[in-house]
């Protein structure tokens, strides 16, 4: 078969260089009419190889049909199977240099068998999208100033079918929920809860259930688990149909060692640089350029051909650091700077999140970084990694700790809760509460609240109000908003019989009542990522353990006062300075007696007293709800005479000084 029919010379140098970024359009198998023939084209890098075969249902696996050509000499193998038809399944037998016989997946498959079978399967992924508002309003949207809100979920236990764990037979699967099951149920319950993004982990082919879906064999297909990629497009689709965005993971630090995998693909090491001490698989190769030509051509297929909006990078600190799991008895490498960075994966990281900018200038990328490296969120032109987010993982292991503490003796532990604002704004961040905070042991958030029942729920909602109210987006894995107690296990549903039970009901209502407040609150996202948006009241009150803040919107009215009390005690005419003269009304209050709280809200509008209070010149008087938070917003604003004269002639004498600029955000 000429190469011209799959490939251009430009085509094979940009692939040879680490520039070509739509590598899956010609790489793999691809429906075509050749010699008259409609059949599947196919083409795999195998450099060094000494012979490549294509194999498969359309030869009954004999192997001696369809030997595959070189495309020159790029380590490009290419042939046509006239005989191939869409849904057969294949597989490269590739022979090595040393005569050794691999049978391999297809690394650009669009589809896969489903486990335990190894196979690649042949795949039209044409689909009619119906999502083109959704698109067009992404474009004019700038999603730093738009509320962020993400539910995550991992699809193989959200829901199924089949019996829990406690009635299914040894070895016996699960019955899981197909990507239909998901666009109705799924789609609609995201929508319900009102969050605005769902983030789903790795939906990309891997063999094994107990990896999470974190160690990948088909990078380029979803997974056969729940149906076919035409039907996760429709799950996609109906997503963004509904108003919400999808954010997909994605794991390029590490893949599997699975045989029929990327693991020494040619018979040598040709994907992987080397073995990932920490969980036993394999590093890629981020200098070698064929491999970032695959990456990022993955990580673009995801938005191009899937729609998604977002990209969530797992396990960013294990490639950006050479002794990434060496203990201190291990042998210690660096860089030729002397340090301890892989310089090559710092590059990689830079050129895929330039080009994903380039190319999909409206979705953004979001770094698991667990560490203090600097300016991740920073274009790569500044220094930066060119990420738009970064966990906050400081934030949530300062949080969590302190929410663990008995009521007695977190006063001593104020600083915890603090903190986190001393570097709120040095990046983008996002606030996890994700799955990996209810797994080997560390138990359900639920159940690391102190005190009795009521107290366990009253904290757990107080947490989410933290959360919310503070600066940044915010992450949530399923089963937190309705207080599964119980770890998440991924090989059984999550626990949804316990919605019968009125304590659960009530803080699922909590949840969804909060998330839509936050969507109709622009102070609490308009400007989550700068000290424009986020002031403190009362950051030091450590003796009651209560915090006050107010967070900005863009126009200068539209401010919301937040109070959190992190202990069971209950004030009345507890005083409040603001910034502004005149009422006040609570809008939002975690004690409601429909969440299951206390009922001690403050349901009429609160006029200011003068008096100097927390800076200001003015005060509320409050009753004050125990583990709780409530937010008051100005219902009416009575400025000062003296105060507004003074503003006015400011206002006229900056006027005449006025020189027009053109303002750039960075």
């Amino acid at each position: 078969m000429p190469q011209e029919t799959r490939f251009t010379k430009y085509q094979l140098d940009r692939f040879l260089q680490g520039e070509e970024f739509h590598s899956y359009r010609a790489l793999g198998a691809h429906k075509e009419a050749y010699g008259g023939k409609t059949g599947y084209a196919f083409a795999v890098w195998a450099p060094f190889a000494k012979s490549v075969r294509v194999i498969g249902e359309f030869d009954n696996w004999e192997g001696s049909s369809f030997y595959m050509e070189p495309a020159g000499s790029s380590g490009v193998w290419e042939a046509f199977v006239p005989d191939a038809r869409e849904g057969m399944l294949y597989k490269y037998m590739i022979e090595t240099s040393a005569g050794k016989i691999l049978y391999k997946a297809d690394p650009y498959a669009f589809s896969a068998e489903q486990r335990p079978g190894t196979a690649s399967r042949l795949a039209d992924l044409s689909y009619e999208w119906g999502d083109n508002c959704w698109l067009r309003q992404r474009k004019e949207k700038n999603h730093f100033e738009q509320p962020l809100n993400i539910y995550e979920v991992h699809l193989g236990s959200w829901k199924q079918w089949g019996p829990r764990m406690e009635g299914r037979k040894e070895g016996e699967d699960p019955i899981f929920y197909s990507y239909e099951d998901f666009s109705r149920e799924l789609v609609d319950y995201v929508k319900d809860m009102g969050y605005t993004h769902v983030e789903l982990m790795p939906v990309m082919e891997h063999p094994f259930d107990g990896s999470w879906g974190y160690q990948i064999t088909g990078y380029y297909a979803p997974t056969s688990r729940y149906g076919t990629p035409v039907q996760f497009k429709h799950l996609v689709d109906r997503f963004h149909q509904e108003g919400i965005g999808v954010i997909l993971d994605w794991v390029p630090g590490h893949f599997c060692r699975d045989a029929h995998g990327l693991c020494q693909f040619n018979g040598s090491m040709l994907y992987e640089s080397e073995e990932h001490i920490e969980w036993g698989t394999f590093k890629f190769d981020y200098g070698r350029p064929e491999v970032q030509s695959f990456l990022i051509s993955n990580a673009i297929y995801w938005l191009e051909e899937y729609h998604a909006d977002g990209i969530r990078v797992d396990g960013v600190s294990s490639m950006l650091y050479l002794n990434y799991g060496v203990g201190d008895d291990g042998e210690k490498r660096y860089n030729e700077k002397g340090g301890e960075e892989n310089l090559e994966a710092v590059a990689f990281l830079q050129k895929c999140n330039d080009t994903i900018g380039t190319l999909f200038p409206d979705v953004f990328t979001i770094a698991e970084e667990s560490t203090a490296w600097p300016l991740v969120t920073y274009p790569p032109e500044e220094g930066g990694l060119g990420f738009h987010y970064k966990w906050d993982m400081g934030w949530m292991n300062d949080t969590l700790k302190y929410c663990a503490l008995d009521f007695p003796f977190r006063d001593g532990s104020h600083n915890l809760l603090t903190f986190s604002m001393m570097y709120a704004f040095n990046e983008n961040f996002i606030l996890p509460l994700s799955h990996d905070e209810v797994v080997h042991g560390k138990c359900s958030l639920i159940e690391r609240m102190p005190g009795d029942y009521w107290r366990e729920f009253a904290g757990l909602r107080l947490l989410f109000m933290y959360q919310m109210c503070h600066s940044g987006a915010k992450l949530n894995f399923m089963g937190n908003e309705f207080g599964q107690f119980i770890e998440w296990r991924f090989y059984e549903a999550l626990e949804w019989f316990l919605l019968d039970y009125q304590t659960h009901q009530k803080h699922q209502n909590f949840v969804r009542a909060m998330n839509r407040f936050y969507l109709q609150q622009p102070s609490l996202w308009q400007q989550n990522y700068s000290w424009e948006g986020y002031q403190w009241i009362d950051a030091d009150n450590r003796d009651q353990s209560i915090l006050i803040f107010k967070r900005q919107g863009k126009e200068a009215d539209d401010f919301s006062i937040i109070l959190l009390n992190f202990q069971p005690d209950t004030y009345h005419d507890f005083k409040v300075g603001v910034p502004e003269l005149g009422v006040y009304r609570e809008v939002f209050n975690s004690d409601s007696n429909e969440f299951g709280g206390s009922g001690q809200i403050n349901s009429e509008p609160v006029k200011t007293k003068e008096g100097t209070y927390h800076g200001y010149d003015q005060y509320l008087e409050l009753t004050i709800p125990p583990i709780a938070g409530m937010v008051l917003v100005p219902e009416t604003i009575c400025k000062k005479p003296e105060k507004k004269a003074q503003e006015e002639g400011s206002v006229k004498e900056a006027a005449g000084d006025a020189v027009q600029t053109d303002s750039v955000p960075r």
